[in-house]
Protein backbone atom coordinates (compact mmCIF):
# COMPACT_ATOMS: atom_id res chain seq x y z
CA UNK A 1 0.00 0.00 0.00
CA UNK A 2 3.03 2.55 0.56
CA UNK A 3 4.25 1.79 -2.72
CA UNK A 4 1.42 2.37 -4.46
CA UNK A 5 0.65 5.53 -2.52
CA UNK A 6 4.39 6.71 -3.45
CA UNK A 7 3.91 5.83 -7.19
CA UNK A 8 0.64 7.98 -6.89
CA UNK A 9 1.80 11.03 -5.25
CA UNK A 10 4.64 10.85 -8.19
CA UNK A 11 2.25 10.93 -11.11
CA UNK A 12 -0.09 13.50 -9.37
CA UNK A 13 -4.09 12.95 -9.29
CA UNK A 14 -4.01 11.43 -12.73
CA UNK A 15 -4.08 7.87 -10.40
CA UNK A 16 -4.76 8.92 -7.62
CA UNK A 17 -8.29 7.54 -7.25
CA UNK A 18 -8.37 4.40 -8.97
CA UNK A 19 -12.36 3.06 -10.20
CA UNK A 20 -13.47 0.21 -8.34
CA UNK A 21 -11.36 -3.16 -9.68
CA UNK A 22 -8.49 -1.06 -11.53
CA UNK A 23 -5.16 -1.74 -10.66
CA UNK A 24 -1.90 0.01 -11.03
CA UNK A 25 1.01 -1.85 -11.99
CA UNK A 26 4.56 -0.97 -13.32
CA UNK A 27 6.09 -2.06 -16.35
CA UNK A 28 9.42 -1.78 -15.95
CA UNK A 29 12.06 -0.07 -14.99
CA UNK A 30 13.13 -3.04 -14.23
CA UNK A 31 11.43 -5.86 -16.28
CA UNK A 32 13.09 -8.09 -18.98
CA UNK A 33 10.10 -7.01 -21.85
CA UNK A 34 11.47 -3.68 -21.84
CA UNK A 35 14.39 -4.25 -22.86
CA UNK A 36 15.98 -0.87 -20.66
CA UNK A 37 15.25 1.72 -18.57
CA UNK A 38 12.18 2.31 -18.83
CA UNK A 39 8.97 2.74 -16.83
CA UNK A 40 5.40 2.76 -17.85
CA UNK A 41 2.93 3.48 -15.45
CA UNK A 42 -0.26 1.56 -16.31
CA UNK A 43 -3.96 1.15 -14.98
CA UNK A 44 -5.26 -2.06 -16.04
CA UNK A 45 -9.12 -2.58 -15.78
CA UNK A 46 -8.84 -6.79 -15.97
CA UNK A 47 -6.49 -7.35 -18.56
CA UNK A 48 -7.88 -4.30 -20.68
CA UNK A 49 -5.15 -1.22 -20.61
CA UNK A 50 -7.30 2.06 -19.41
CA UNK A 51 -4.32 4.63 -19.56
CA UNK A 52 -0.20 4.46 -19.36
CA UNK A 53 2.48 7.24 -17.78
CA UNK A 54 5.38 6.65 -20.12
CA UNK A 55 8.79 7.73 -17.94
CA UNK A 56 12.18 8.55 -19.23
CA UNK A 57 15.49 9.73 -18.19
CA UNK A 58 16.45 6.90 -16.19
CA UNK A 59 19.62 6.16 -18.56
CA UNK A 60 20.09 10.35 -19.05
CA UNK A 61 23.64 10.90 -19.58
CA UNK A 62 23.94 14.43 -20.75
CA UNK A 63 25.44 13.81 -24.01
CA UNK A 64 24.39 16.89 -25.45
CA UNK A 65 26.32 18.50 -22.69
CA UNK A 66 29.16 16.35 -22.94
CA UNK A 67 29.25 17.67 -27.06
CA UNK A 68 29.59 20.90 -25.74
CA UNK A 69 33.52 20.17 -24.03
CA UNK A 70 34.48 17.28 -26.44
CA UNK A 71 36.08 18.58 -29.23
CA UNK A 72 34.58 17.42 -33.07
CA UNK A 73 36.49 14.23 -32.71
CA UNK A 74 36.11 13.12 -29.35
CA UNK A 75 32.04 13.09 -29.10
CA UNK A 76 32.05 10.20 -31.64
CA UNK A 77 32.04 8.36 -28.20
CA UNK A 78 29.46 9.75 -26.89
CA UNK A 79 27.13 8.82 -30.33
CA UNK A 80 28.30 5.30 -30.03
CA UNK A 81 26.66 4.86 -26.95
CA UNK A 82 23.09 6.01 -28.37
CA UNK A 83 21.84 3.60 -30.24
CA UNK A 84 24.53 1.07 -29.64
CA UNK A 85 22.71 -1.99 -31.24
CA UNK A 86 24.08 0.13 -34.80
CA UNK A 87 26.75 2.92 -33.51
CA UNK A 88 28.78 3.34 -36.95
CA UNK A 89 24.99 5.20 -38.20
CA UNK A 90 25.09 7.09 -35.47
CA UNK A 91 28.71 7.73 -35.73
CA UNK A 92 28.46 8.52 -39.64
CA UNK A 93 25.45 10.40 -39.15
CA UNK A 94 27.69 13.38 -36.90
CA UNK A 95 30.89 13.09 -39.28
CA UNK A 96 28.63 14.16 -42.02
CA UNK A 97 27.33 17.27 -40.27
CA UNK A 98 30.79 18.12 -39.31
CA UNK A 99 31.86 17.52 -42.50
CA UNK A 100 28.84 20.12 -43.76
CA UNK A 101 29.51 22.70 -41.26
CA UNK A 102 33.75 22.80 -42.76
CA UNK A 103 32.45 21.89 -46.42
CA UNK A 104 34.80 19.12 -46.45
CA UNK A 105 34.82 16.74 -49.70
CA UNK A 106 35.47 13.48 -48.94
CA UNK A 107 37.03 10.76 -51.41
CA UNK A 108 34.45 8.68 -53.20
CA UNK A 109 36.25 5.41 -51.67
CA UNK A 110 35.20 6.97 -47.98
CA UNK A 111 31.65 7.68 -49.18
CA UNK A 112 31.45 4.42 -50.61
CA UNK A 113 32.75 2.49 -47.77
CA UNK A 114 30.57 4.47 -45.34
CA UNK A 115 27.56 3.61 -47.44
CA UNK A 116 28.22 0.19 -47.03
CA UNK A 117 28.94 0.23 -43.64
CA UNK A 118 25.85 1.83 -42.94
CA UNK A 119 23.80 -0.43 -44.49
CA UNK A 120 25.37 -3.43 -42.69
CA UNK A 121 24.81 -1.35 -39.25
CA UNK A 122 20.79 -1.21 -40.88
CA UNK A 123 20.46 -5.09 -41.09
CA UNK A 124 22.61 -5.71 -38.16
CA UNK A 125 19.41 -3.52 -35.99
CA UNK A 126 16.36 -4.82 -37.59
CA UNK A 127 17.86 -8.47 -37.31
CA UNK A 128 17.80 -7.44 -33.52
CA UNK A 129 14.12 -5.99 -32.92
CA UNK A 130 12.45 -8.54 -35.55
CA UNK A 131 14.46 -10.95 -33.76
CA UNK A 132 13.65 -9.92 -30.16
CA UNK A 133 9.97 -9.04 -31.02
CA UNK A 134 9.88 -13.10 -31.88
CA UNK A 135 11.68 -13.77 -28.22
CA UNK A 136 9.14 -11.27 -26.34
CA UNK A 137 6.43 -13.11 -27.89
CA UNK A 138 7.75 -16.89 -26.81
CA UNK A 139 9.15 -17.15 -30.20
CA UNK A 140 13.29 -17.82 -29.47
CA UNK A 141 13.95 -19.94 -32.14
CA UNK A 142 14.16 -16.92 -34.56
CA UNK A 143 16.56 -15.00 -32.96
CA UNK A 144 18.75 -17.75 -32.76
CA UNK A 145 18.57 -18.27 -36.61
CA UNK A 146 19.65 -15.14 -37.71
CA UNK A 147 22.18 -14.23 -34.52
CA UNK A 148 25.22 -15.90 -35.69
CA UNK A 149 24.64 -13.99 -39.14
CA UNK A 150 24.64 -10.28 -37.19
CA UNK A 151 28.20 -11.90 -35.81
CA UNK A 152 29.38 -11.83 -39.03
CA UNK A 153 28.82 -8.67 -39.60
CA UNK A 154 30.66 -7.73 -36.14
CA UNK A 155 33.73 -9.65 -37.20
CA UNK A 156 33.87 -7.49 -40.40
CA UNK A 157 33.66 -4.23 -37.93
CA UNK A 158 35.74 -5.80 -35.54
CA UNK A 159 38.80 -6.09 -38.16
CA UNK A 160 37.63 -2.89 -39.79
CA UNK A 161 37.77 -0.54 -36.86
CA UNK A 162 39.41 -2.54 -33.85
CA UNK A 163 36.18 -2.66 -31.97
CA UNK A 164 32.44 -4.77 -32.52
CA UNK A 165 29.99 -2.60 -30.14
CA UNK A 166 31.40 1.14 -29.65
CA UNK A 167 33.55 1.34 -32.98
CA UNK A 168 34.05 4.97 -32.82
CA UNK A 169 33.85 4.70 -36.62
CA UNK A 170 35.33 7.69 -38.84
CA UNK A 171 36.74 10.89 -38.40
CA UNK A 172 36.71 14.17 -39.82
CA UNK A 173 37.41 14.31 -42.97
CA UNK A 174 37.44 10.23 -43.91
CA UNK A 175 38.02 7.19 -41.71
CA UNK A 176 40.33 5.94 -39.84
CA UNK A 177 42.25 3.75 -41.61
CA UNK A 178 41.71 2.02 -45.17
CA UNK A 179 39.73 -0.84 -45.36
CA UNK A 180 41.71 -4.27 -45.06
CA UNK A 181 42.42 -6.85 -48.20
CA UNK A 182 39.48 -9.16 -47.60
CA UNK A 183 36.99 -6.51 -47.03
CA UNK A 184 34.70 -6.85 -50.56
CA UNK A 185 35.23 -10.70 -50.64
CA UNK A 186 33.95 -10.97 -46.99
CA UNK A 187 30.98 -8.83 -47.03
CA UNK A 188 29.90 -10.71 -50.18
CA UNK A 189 30.17 -13.77 -48.01
CA UNK A 190 28.12 -12.50 -45.24
CA UNK A 191 25.21 -11.50 -47.76
CA UNK A 192 25.11 -14.86 -49.73
CA UNK A 193 24.48 -16.57 -46.18
CA UNK A 194 22.09 -13.56 -44.77
CA UNK A 195 19.66 -14.07 -47.88
CA UNK A 196 18.42 -17.01 -47.63
CA UNK A 197 18.68 -16.85 -44.15
CA UNK A 198 16.24 -14.31 -43.87
CA UNK A 199 13.35 -16.40 -45.52
CA UNK A 200 13.95 -18.78 -43.45
CA UNK A 201 13.63 -16.40 -40.87
CA UNK A 202 10.21 -15.03 -42.42
CA UNK A 203 8.70 -18.51 -42.89
CA UNK A 204 9.65 -19.68 -38.99
CA UNK A 205 8.33 -16.20 -37.36
CA UNK A 206 6.32 -14.19 -39.60
CA UNK A 207 3.97 -16.66 -41.28
CA UNK A 208 3.58 -18.46 -37.71
CA UNK A 209 0.04 -17.84 -37.03
CA UNK A 210 0.63 -17.64 -33.16
CA UNK A 211 3.09 -14.34 -34.24
CA UNK A 212 0.59 -12.99 -36.83
CA UNK A 213 -2.53 -12.99 -34.35
CA UNK A 214 -0.37 -11.38 -31.95
CA UNK A 215 0.53 -8.73 -33.99
CA UNK A 216 -1.83 -8.02 -36.65
CA UNK A 217 -3.54 -4.71 -35.89
CA UNK A 218 -1.90 -4.14 -32.78
CA UNK A 219 -0.26 -0.81 -31.69
CA UNK A 220 -1.36 0.51 -34.96
CA UNK A 221 -1.72 3.86 -35.83
CA UNK A 222 -2.79 6.00 -39.08
CA UNK A 223 -0.55 8.08 -41.02
CA UNK A 224 -2.09 11.22 -40.05
CA UNK A 225 -1.00 10.78 -36.71
CA UNK A 226 2.16 8.97 -36.67
CA UNK A 227 3.31 12.19 -39.09
CA UNK A 228 1.47 14.51 -36.21
CA UNK A 229 3.76 12.76 -33.58
CA UNK A 230 7.17 13.31 -35.43
CA UNK A 231 7.63 9.35 -36.55
CA UNK A 232 10.49 8.69 -39.27
CA UNK A 233 11.89 5.47 -40.30
CA UNK A 234 10.46 2.32 -40.52
CA UNK A 235 7.56 3.00 -37.66
CA UNK A 236 6.35 5.86 -40.46
CA UNK A 237 6.63 3.79 -43.79
CA UNK A 238 4.32 1.24 -41.35
CA UNK A 239 1.81 3.69 -41.46
CA UNK A 240 1.68 4.23 -45.14
CA UNK A 241 4.28 7.08 -45.94
CA UNK A 242 7.08 6.51 -48.33
CA UNK A 243 9.05 9.08 -46.40
CA UNK A 244 12.98 8.00 -46.30
CA UNK A 245 15.83 10.52 -45.71
CA UNK A 246 17.95 8.50 -48.29
CA UNK A 247 15.16 9.74 -51.09
CA UNK A 248 13.55 12.87 -50.02
CA UNK A 249 16.91 14.57 -49.02
CA UNK A 250 19.60 12.40 -50.39
CA UNK A 251 23.19 12.44 -49.17
CA UNK A 252 26.15 10.52 -49.72
CA UNK A 253 25.63 8.54 -53.07
CA UNK A 254 22.14 7.37 -51.90
CA UNK A 255 20.66 9.39 -54.82
CA UNK A 256 22.91 7.00 -57.62
CA UNK A 257 22.18 3.81 -56.03
CA UNK A 258 18.57 1.76 -57.18
CA UNK A 259 16.47 0.92 -53.92
CA UNK A 260 12.53 0.72 -52.86
CA UNK A 261 11.02 2.68 -49.84
CA UNK A 262 8.13 -0.07 -48.31
CA UNK A 263 5.37 0.47 -46.65
CA UNK A 264 2.59 -0.84 -44.61
CA UNK A 265 -1.06 -0.10 -44.25
CA UNK A 266 -1.92 0.44 -40.50
CA UNK A 267 0.99 0.96 -38.44
CA UNK A 268 0.43 -1.67 -36.51
CA UNK A 269 2.94 -4.44 -34.78
CA UNK A 270 2.88 -6.43 -37.82
CA UNK A 271 3.28 -4.12 -40.50
CA UNK A 272 6.29 -2.80 -38.59
CA UNK A 273 8.10 -6.00 -38.77
CA UNK A 274 7.70 -6.76 -42.35
CA UNK A 275 8.84 -3.27 -43.33
CA UNK A 276 11.86 -4.05 -41.22
CA UNK A 277 12.39 -7.29 -43.10
CA UNK A 278 12.24 -5.79 -46.39
CA UNK A 279 14.72 -2.86 -45.80
CA UNK A 280 17.24 -5.40 -45.00
CA UNK A 281 16.47 -7.08 -48.37
CA UNK A 282 16.78 -3.21 -49.56
CA UNK A 283 20.16 -2.35 -47.61
CA UNK A 284 21.20 -6.02 -49.32
CA UNK A 285 20.86 -4.72 -52.52
CA UNK A 286 22.41 -1.18 -52.34
CA UNK A 287 25.87 -3.20 -50.81
CA UNK A 288 25.99 -5.05 -54.01
CA UNK A 289 25.82 -2.14 -56.35
CA UNK A 290 28.42 -0.86 -53.81
CA UNK A 291 31.15 -3.55 -52.83
CA UNK A 292 32.66 -3.96 -56.61
CA UNK A 293 32.69 -0.15 -57.34
CA UNK A 294 34.65 0.95 -54.35
CA UNK A 295 37.15 3.34 -56.20
CA UNK A 296 40.61 3.50 -55.72
CA UNK A 297 42.05 6.07 -53.72
CA UNK A 298 42.86 8.03 -50.10
CA UNK A 299 40.74 6.91 -47.23
CA UNK A 300 40.71 10.77 -46.25
CA UNK A 301 40.19 14.30 -48.03
CA UNK A 302 43.32 16.25 -48.03
CA UNK A 303 42.88 18.26 -44.84
CA UNK A 304 45.88 18.36 -42.59
CA UNK A 305 44.86 20.99 -40.26
CA UNK A 306 41.41 18.05 -39.78
CA UNK A 307 42.92 15.19 -40.31
CA UNK A 308 45.45 14.04 -38.41
CA UNK A 309 48.87 12.65 -40.45
CA UNK A 310 49.93 9.62 -40.06
CA UNK A 311 52.52 8.57 -36.94
CA UNK A 312 55.07 7.72 -39.32
CA UNK A 313 55.38 11.19 -41.00
CA UNK A 314 54.89 12.39 -37.77
CA UNK A 315 58.27 11.04 -36.48
CA UNK A 316 60.20 12.20 -39.62
CA UNK A 317 58.07 15.28 -40.96
CA UNK A 318 57.98 18.41 -38.96
CA UNK A 319 55.61 20.05 -40.84
CA UNK A 320 53.50 16.55 -39.93
CA UNK A 321 54.63 17.18 -36.14
CA UNK A 322 53.12 20.61 -36.60
CA UNK A 323 49.85 19.38 -37.82
CA UNK A 324 49.48 16.85 -35.26
CA UNK A 325 50.25 18.92 -32.53
CA UNK A 326 47.39 21.74 -33.55
CA UNK A 327 45.13 19.60 -34.05
CA UNK A 328 45.04 17.44 -30.90
CA UNK A 329 45.98 20.88 -28.51
CA UNK A 330 43.47 23.25 -30.43
CA UNK A 331 41.24 20.66 -32.22
CA UNK A 332 39.59 21.01 -35.24
CA UNK A 333 37.85 24.69 -35.84
CA UNK A 334 34.84 24.69 -37.30
CA UNK A 335 33.64 28.39 -38.75
CA UNK A 336 30.80 30.15 -36.88
CA UNK A 337 26.94 29.61 -37.41
CA UNK A 338 23.99 27.23 -36.82
CA UNK A 339 24.41 24.04 -38.86
CA UNK A 340 22.10 20.59 -39.24
CA UNK A 341 22.52 17.09 -40.97
CA UNK A 342 20.01 14.25 -40.76
CA UNK A 343 20.78 10.95 -41.68
CA UNK A 344 18.46 7.86 -42.07
CA UNK A 345 19.31 5.73 -39.29
CA UNK A 346 18.03 2.30 -38.46
CA UNK A 347 15.11 3.95 -35.86
CA UNK A 348 14.21 6.96 -38.35
CA UNK A 349 15.60 10.45 -38.88
CA UNK A 350 19.17 11.15 -36.97
CA UNK A 351 19.47 14.75 -36.79
CA UNK A 352 22.54 16.76 -35.29
CA UNK A 353 21.55 20.38 -35.16
CA UNK A 354 25.14 22.19 -34.04
CA UNK A 355 25.76 25.93 -33.18
CA UNK A 356 29.54 26.72 -33.80
CA UNK A 357 31.34 30.07 -32.42
CA UNK A 358 34.46 29.01 -34.29
CA UNK A 359 35.94 26.92 -31.32
CA UNK A 360 37.65 23.58 -30.75
CA UNK A 361 34.13 22.52 -29.20
CA UNK A 362 30.42 23.54 -29.80
CA UNK A 363 28.48 26.11 -28.41
CA UNK A 364 25.44 23.76 -27.90
CA UNK A 365 24.71 20.42 -29.87
CA UNK A 366 20.91 18.98 -30.28
CA UNK A 367 19.89 15.54 -31.17
CA UNK A 368 17.34 14.97 -32.76
CA UNK A 369 16.86 10.91 -31.60
CA UNK A 370 14.35 8.85 -33.63
CA UNK A 371 13.18 6.86 -30.65
CA UNK A 372 12.16 10.08 -28.50
CA UNK A 373 9.24 10.73 -30.72
CA UNK A 374 8.23 6.92 -30.51
CA UNK A 375 8.22 6.78 -26.88
CA UNK A 376 5.48 9.42 -26.53
CA UNK A 377 3.24 7.60 -28.79
CA UNK A 378 3.39 4.57 -26.61
CA UNK A 379 -0.04 5.48 -24.27
CA UNK A 380 -2.05 6.21 -27.14
CA UNK A 381 -0.59 2.99 -28.77
CA UNK A 382 -1.51 0.99 -26.35
CA UNK A 383 -4.65 2.34 -25.06
CA UNK A 384 -8.04 0.07 -24.70
CA UNK A 385 -5.52 -2.88 -25.56
CA UNK A 386 -4.84 -5.58 -23.71
CA UNK A 387 -1.65 -6.09 -21.08
CA UNK A 388 -0.21 -8.50 -23.25
CA UNK A 389 -0.46 -6.67 -26.22
CA UNK A 390 1.99 -3.40 -24.74
CA UNK A 391 4.86 -6.13 -24.90
CA UNK A 392 4.36 -6.81 -28.72
CA UNK A 393 3.85 -2.76 -29.34
CA UNK A 394 6.67 -1.95 -27.77
CA UNK A 395 8.94 -4.29 -28.67
CA UNK A 396 7.83 -3.13 -32.37
CA UNK A 397 8.61 0.06 -31.72
CA UNK A 398 12.50 -0.46 -31.30
CA UNK A 399 13.20 1.81 -28.74
CA UNK A 400 16.71 1.94 -27.43
CA UNK A 401 16.93 3.56 -24.21
CA UNK A 402 20.79 5.19 -25.21
CA UNK A 403 18.85 6.62 -27.81
CA UNK A 404 15.86 7.51 -26.10
CA UNK A 405 17.52 9.65 -23.15
CA UNK A 406 20.78 10.90 -24.81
Amino acid sequence: MVMYEKTAEHFGKKFKDLPEGHLLVNLGPSHPATHGILQNVIQIDGERVVDTESVIGYVHRCFEKLGERYDYNQFLVCTDRMNYVSTPLNNIGWILTVEKMMQIQVPDRVTYVRMIISELSRIMDHIICNGIMGVDLGAFSGLLHLFHHRENIYQILEKLTGARLTTTFCRVGGMERDIYPEFQSEIKTVIKGLKPALDEFQDLLIRNKIFNERTAGIGGLSAERAIAYGFSGPNLRAAGVPWDVRKDDPYMFYDKVDFDIPVGEDGSALDRTLVRMEEMRQSMRIIEQLIDGIPEGPYHADVPHTFLPPKDRVYHNMEELIYHFKIIMHGVKVPPGEYYMSTEAANGELGFYVVSEGEKSPWRVHVRRPCFWYYQAFPELVKGGLLADTIATMSSLNVIAGELDC
